[in-house]
Parts: C-alpha cells; sequence; structure tokens
C-alpha cells in the first residue's frame, strides 16, 4: 500500500506539473503577443491624436 500511494502522489504531482508547463506555455505562445499587440495599437492611437490635435493648433 505504500508504493501505491507514493505513486499516486509522484502521478498527482507529475500532471500537475504538466497543467502548469502547458498552461505557462499557451500563455506566453498566444495570449502575451496578443497583449503586446493591443498595447502597440494603444500606443500608435495615443500617438495619432496627439499629432492630429498638434497639426490643428494653427
Amino acid at each position: 500500500m505504500k508504493k501505491f500511494t507514493g505513486g499516486l502522489f509522484i502521478g498527482v504531482l507529475g500532471t500537475l506539473a504538466a497543467l502548469f508547463g502547458g498552461l505557462f506555455t499557451f500563455k506566453k505562445t498566444v495570449v502575451d503577443p496578443i497583449e503586446d499587440e493591443e498595447e502597440k495599437f494603444d500606443d500608435n492611437r495615443r500617438k495619432a491624436m496627439r499629432k492630429s490635435r498638434s497639426a490643428h493648433q494653427g
């Protein structure tokens, strides 16, 4: 019974580690690039607004 509980514990830990590793990899490859792109769009929009306002200050 001792080997069974030890193996079960190791199996659960391995499964959790694989799950968290997969989630971390998904975040780094999918979510972060989307957030960076949205941030870039926001920065460009702010720059365009400033440029538009300064052009009409004449």
